[in-house]
């Protein structure tokens, strides 16, 4: 009796249970259909559990926001739920094929859905990472749920992710612009030294000047003047000098004279 159990041990192969299994293999041996995860969103994020994500919210009102399943038209008080960050994976084969994001709320009941509950928030921003890396189709959309995620300083992984080369560039570009809506100094550097790597596709340097013009002026404005007058790419440069226009700043209005007036 005991070695027929052992043979069929063998037959089966090791069996880990599930918190041993990184959060890839788990998605890699679900059945076919619906994956719902959940994880941990970092402050400031909210949401109402259906199509709207805000951000910088504090105090009953949210800075931004972000319309991801309907219409919505709301600048007024931010009411809504922060966190948990609900993912729903669409999976097939093994492979993610479509993802949706919310944030707040809760699952209605379904079936034919496989739940994994709750998550390690780092874990989940780094699946979404390496997914986003990978050629699956629609995977460029992982990026932006693994910006919500907390107890992560994301803003180094996306310079990251939007130099590899071997990156899908719609997974790149997605990079560069939500590296634009990261906080801090640190992000506005990464951006304009992008811009300058010749290595990068021009595209995506070019997605780095925009994201430099959705920055506060103190820091947007002074990088942009420092690419238009310095980059070697002029369609980088005239990128810069479009962007540089949309601010009105006196700065980017004396870049222009001075510009026009060489002899």
């Amino acid at each position: 009796m005991r070695r027929g159990l052992l043979v069929l041990a063998a037959a089966l192969g090791p069996v880990l249970p599930a918190r041993a299994q990184s959060l890839a293999q788990r998605v890699a041996r679900a059945p076919d259909g619906p994956v719902r995860l959940a994880y941990a969103a970092r402050p400031g994020v909210c949401g109402d559990g259906a199509g709207t994500i805000s951000f910088h919210c504090e105090g009953g009102s949210c800075d931004t926001h972000r319309v991801v399943n309907r219409d919505v038209d709301d600048d007024g008080p931010c009411s809504c739920d922060a966190g948990p960050v609900r993912l729903v994976l669409q999976v097939a084969g093994g492979r993610v094929s479509r993802i949706r994001a919310y944030v707040g709320g809760r699952w209605r009941p379904a079936t034919g859905v496989t739940d994994f509950g709750l998550v390690s928030a780092p874990e989940a921003a780094r699946y979404l990472l390496d997914l986003a890396r990978s050629d699956e189709g629609g995977v460029h959309d992982a990026v932006f749920p693994a910006t919500l995620a907390d107890s992560v300083t994301i803003w180094p992984d996306l310079g990251r992710l939007a130099r590899d080369a071997s990156a899908p560039r719609r997974s790149r570009e997605q990079a560069v612009f939500w590296l634009g809506q990261a906080a801090g100094e640190a992000a506005v550097v990464d951006l304009t030294a992008m811009v300058g790597e010749d290595t990068l596709d021009r595209d995506v340097r070019e997605h780095a000047v925009f994201a430099l013009s959705q920055q506060p002026r103190d820091v947007g404005v002074p990088a942009l003047i420092q690419i238009a007058r310095t980059n070697r790419d002029p369609e980088v440069r005239k990128k810069a000098f479009f962007w540089l226009g949309q601010t009105g700043d006196p700065r980017a209005l004396a870049l222009f004279e001075e510009v026009l007036t060489r002899p």
